[in-house]
């Protein structure tokens, strides 16, 4: 009974993961905004961050080009997703029962709920941030795990070793899981010193970060980012809610439109009232535990901070920094570390049903607070109220992408938008699927329209291969440029300016309803061997981690497995006897 019990959490937290992404569990493919998925991606220059944008995307990118041999790259990215949410549910279950025991399973199961259904998990849903997900979901277990290394217990290591690399999908999601790790070390214990556990957080965190820092120290890619690109992704207050409440409310993100709909009317007060009290109740009986102090103390600071950076003055400090700090840009989308906020929150939740049992049994009591934050977003379900749906490719761009990989040259795009909206990928604009399908490099700005205006990206010579073609430029410019294909896709918003004067000169290589491949013949410059293969030792260090810390997961979990067992069956007889006597 006992055995069984210990399903209970991981159970729920995968049934209301399915309840919210349901949708992909059909054929196809995860398509919306961020989130680009194609049946498979290859390791170029930019997918191993040595691109001329800065490396955001890795060592996701290298992953997902890995995993696509094997597996179709729609479904590794949708399983991956599915982890995420799964995980952030088991990991506050196990958050809960290292520190608030007496909670039981009531306690878990609320904590559960407050870590999958929440404005933060649907806003970056819409967003396409699913490898950001991947990193949230790993908070509370890099909670646990530093925890358990401060308390002497086994697998806190091996814990920070592997969810620290797997967070580290992403920079943004490793520097998450660090700091959660490094506020965890002020918990008291009577393992290894404080100094030491923050020491091995920095240099596992250092070590996981290999990927993007390799990759910004020997590729060509800016890490400078733009000053106003810092109010436009500025976190966003709610109708009826300054920023503040917004954020408290592990809501806010900057793009009005990746939010559920029951968030864009008042009845958001009344969401963030229902998690805000719930915190509220669990404070005072979770406070007295010297391990949830620090997630505590996390979670306030995190949301103050937050709202003080979305402020005018708060701005312009974040604009300064964006400008004048290498990196500073990760800053600048400033609502999506309000998951910071998560591990304290899901804890006080979890205290609640500990401060309520003199009223109510905490059966009932977590029952009555799950039933309630899900009610008040109830369009959380099925893929955000359906908006989260999978795709299918229509056939042009299988036989584009042979075409370019069959000589794969840098590839330059029309209309001249980093965004896209395709009639057959639904209303919300995405992001160019091309540069993940093909072998070439494909040339981008990573300029941003957001709200009429445009914050630049980092793709200078994207930017001037753009402004020759849209300029109507002889074709021999686009191969000084080392262009090799210029590839118009049909149907969607963007500039094309003179373009068609260029395009006149060029011969057709493929043509259909969606496409058309025009053939340059040029290529780019030879990149340095020596950087690629210094970013290829860095993404195999980090995929090293990942399984040497999976690998030590298992075997811990093995012992601990055999050992139960033994100590059981050595019980058995003494409890036989005394049932006899």
């Amino acid at each position: 009974m006992v055995r069984a019990g210990r399903w209970v959490a991981p159970c729920y937290a995968l049934g209301l993961t399915l309840l919210v992404l349901a949708p992909l569990l059909r054929p196809g493919y995860l398509l919306l905004r961020d989130a680009v998925s194609t049946p498979r991606s290859y390791l170029t220059g930019s997918a191993l961050g040595l691109g001329e944008t800065a490396p955001r995307a890795v060592p996701q990118d290298f992953a997902v080009a890995l995993a696509s041999r094997l597996f179709d790259g729609g479904t590794v990215v949708k399983t991956l997703l599915i982890a995420a949410l799964w995980l952030a549910g088991c990991g506050a279950a196990r958050l809960v029962a290292t520190v608030l025991p007496e909670a039981g399973r009531p306690g878990q199961l609320v904590a559960v709920t407050v870590a999958i259904w929440n404005p933060y998990v649907a806003e970056r849903l819409l967003q396409g941030h699913w490898s950001l997900l991947v990193g949230y979901g790993c908070l509370p277990w890099v909670a646990v795990a530093m925890l358990r290394l401060r308390s002497g217990g086994g697998g806190g290591l091996l814990g920070l070793v592997f969810f620290l690399a797997l967070a580290g999908l992403t920079p943004t999601g490793l520097l998450l899981a660090a700091v959660v790790a490094l506020v965890c070390v002020a918990a008291p214990g009577s393992g290894p010193p404080r100094w030491w556990c923050a020491t091995g957080t920095v240099a596992i965190t250092a070590t996981a970060a290999l990927p993007w820092l390799m990759a910004l120290v020997v590729g060509p890619g800016s890490v400078r980012g733009e000053p106003a690109g810092a109010a436009a992704f500025a976190a966003r207050a709610e109708p009826g809610l300054g920023t503040l409440g917004s954020l408290a409310g592990l809501a806010g993100i900057w793009n009005a439109d990746a939010v559920p709909g029951s968030r864009t009317t008042v009845f958001a007060l009344v969401a963030t009232a229902v998690l805000l009290g719930m915190v509220a109740l669990g404070v005072p009986t979770v406070r007295q535990i010297p391990a949830a102090r620090p997630l505590l103390v996390l979670a306030g600071t995190a949301v103050l901070v937050l709202a003080m950076l979305a402020t005018g003055p708060g701005l312009a400090v974040l604009g300064w920094a964006v400008d004048v700090a290498p990196g500073a840009g990760l800053l600048r989308d400033g609502q999506k570390w309000v998951a910071l906020a998560v591990p304290g929150y899901v804890l006080a939740a979890a205290g609640a049903v500990v401060g309520l049992r003199d009223r109510f049994p905490p059966p009932r009591a977590a029952l009555a607070c799950c039933v309630a934050l899900i009610v008040v977003l109830p369009d959380l379900a099925w893929g955000v109220g359906g908006r989260i749906s999978p795709v299918h490719y229509p056939p042009g761009w299988a036989a584009v992408a042979a075409k370019i990989n069959a000589d794969p040259r840098p590839v330059a795009v029309l209309p001249a938008d980093t965004m896209r909206h395709f009639a057959w990928a639904g209303p919300a604009p995405v992001l160019d699927p091309l540069g993940r399908w093909v072998r070439a490099e494909v040339l981008t700005t990573g300029d941003l329209s957001i709200g009429g205006q445009t914050v630049p990206g980092e793709g200078a010579h994207a930017r001037a291969v753009q402004q020759a073609l849209l300029s109507g430029a002889e074709p021999v410019t686009l191969g000084v440029y080392g262009v090799g294909w210029v590839v118009v896709e049909s149907g969607t918003d963007g500039e094309l300016g003179a373009a068609a004067k260029t395009l006149s000169r060029l011969p057709v290589a493929y043509r259909d309803s969606d496409f058309t491949v025009y053939r340059v013949g040029g290529r780019a410059p030879k990149g340095s061997a020596a950087a690629r293969r210094a970013v290829v030792a860095a993404h195999l260090g980090w995929l090293a981690m990942l399984v040497v810390g999976a690998a030590g997961l298992a075997a811990a979990g093995i012992r601990q497995r055999r050992s139960r067992s033994r100590t059981a069956a050595r019980t058995a007889p003494a409890a036989t006897r005394s049932s006899s006597a």
